[in-house]
């Protein structure tokens, strides 16, 4: 017998177990701080990379079902050191290729310590919902002016956290909001108040972002999980169940809003956003038109034009993920990145509705991708943290899948 197959001695086994223990709270307090990016490089930068770098000292393992993430993600960054060749003058270019590498090794890093022990989804989940309430809070209380200097929780008149965009801060709150949802749905009412009462501190936040990506994630990912559920649970109780609870939770944010809206500031911000077509969208070298120029501009620079270039061509940046996927990465990247996206939506899919004790996560974090995948057509989500932290959610779900059909295949 090896020495990798004998049994632990009992003076072994409480070590290990504080060791895993200890693991799983660095891990915990990773997700906590990636609602708190004011300024870069962000304590979560930080401290992932050193947590990254010691696990792999340590023995992190790359998996058969983890390794063509690994694959895609790093040859997509070889894309985005390739467009630094073109760049006459790199300036930060290093600096967002670095950056963009780090965040391909979170999403791997993530994937990994999921398919190793599946008990910490459930607390990166708990992590991000905490997070997402107390980042929420600060952007509600800065909002409305509550404290000396809560103006730094905002821009432009709209909340943004402990974030620097707001458009970037609505969209972090989705994926919490749609796990709050699921409990609501899911678990025994007395666990409803508590639900509720988060989901609704999250939901202001959202709403006080007054990002239209947002509005519109929100929606569609909410709808989507209650299509989700009812297709899952076929029972005319729980089916009864989804649909009271869903109206109430609309009654109650329909509440607030109309609460919100007898605010003038708000009324009238919210009225200028509701506006589907704003002039920086349509204008000259608005959104849409820097999209269509762009993309002709790609058609002739296969290695791309380089990161943070766009913006001193065009008045703006590329507001679009696949156009900054082929001006920042080539068109290396571009498939690279065309490839991540359809493999994991085909994956994702097929896993959605198995009975599996991580296919809550997964349902959250897959419904939260599409719909980050969708807004990604008017707006850049190249830098978001989160974003990454969803795909390794996914991708740590497919390997415990993968695993899961194997051990089943060799007990038969």
């Amino acid at each position: 017998m090896s020495a990798a197959a004998l049994p632990l001695s009992p003076p072994l086994r409480p070590q290990l177990a504080s060791i895993g223990l200890i693991a799983s709270v660095l891990v915990t307090l990773g997700v906590f701080l990636s609602g708190f990016v004011i300024s870069e490089p962000a304590p979560y930068e930080l401290f992932m990379v050193g947590l990254i770098g010691i696990w792999a000292i340590l023995g992190l393992r790359i998996s058969r079902s983890v390794a063509p993430l690994l694959a895609l993600y790093l040859t997509f960054n070889i894309g985005g050191m390739l467009s630094l060749t073109v760049m006459t003058d790199m300036a930060d270019g290093p600096m967002y290729v670095a950056v963009s590498l780090f965040l391909a090794l979170s999403s791997v890093f993530f994937a990994a310590i999921i398919e190793a022990k599946q008990q910490r989804l459930q607390l990166i989940f708990r992590a991000w919902v905490a997070s997402a309430l107390i980042t929420s809070a600060l952007g509600i209380l800065g909002y409305f002016n509550a404290f000396p200097g809560s103006e730094a929780f905002t821009l432009y008149d709209r909340a943004k956290g402990a974030f620097q965009d707001p458009n970037v801060f609505g969209p972090f709150l989705v994926a919490p909001a749609l796990y709050l949802m699921y409990g609501l749905l899911a678990n025994r009412l007395a666990q409803a108040p508590a639900n509720i009462a988060g989901l609704l501190v999250i939901a202001l936040g959202l709403f006080l972002s007054f990002s239209r990506a947002a509005w519109a994630l929100f929606l569609f990912s909410a709808v989507a999980l209650v299509l989700v559920m009812l297709l899952k649970e076929r029972t005319g109780a729980f089916r009864l169940k989804i649909l009271a609870l869903s109206i109430a939770a609309v009654g109650l944010m329909m509440i607030g809003l109309a609460i919100a809206l007898q605010v003038p500031q708000v009324a009238d911000l919210f009225s200028s956003r509701t506006q589907l077509v704003q002039d920086y969208d349509g204008g000259h070298l608005g959104r849409f038109a820097r999209h269509r120029l762009g993309f002709l501009m790609s058609m002739e620079n296969p290695l791309g034009i380089g990161p943070m270039v766009f913006s001193t061509i065009f008045p703006e940046d590329e507001h679009n993920i696949w156009l900054k996927s082929l001006t920042s990465y080539g068109w290396l990247g571009f498939l690279c990145y065309l490839t991540l996206v359809i493999w994991t939506l085909w994956a994702g899919f097929r896993n959605l509705l198995l009975n599996r004790p991580w296919q809550p996560y997964l349902m959250v974090a897959y419904i939260a991708f599409v719909g980050h995948t969708a807004i990604g057509f008017v707006i850049d989500t190249d830098h978001w943290r989160h974003f990454y932290l969803i795909v390794g959610i996914l991708w740590g779900c497919f390997a415990l899948e993968h695993r899961h059909r194997k051990r089943r295949t060799s007990e038969q």
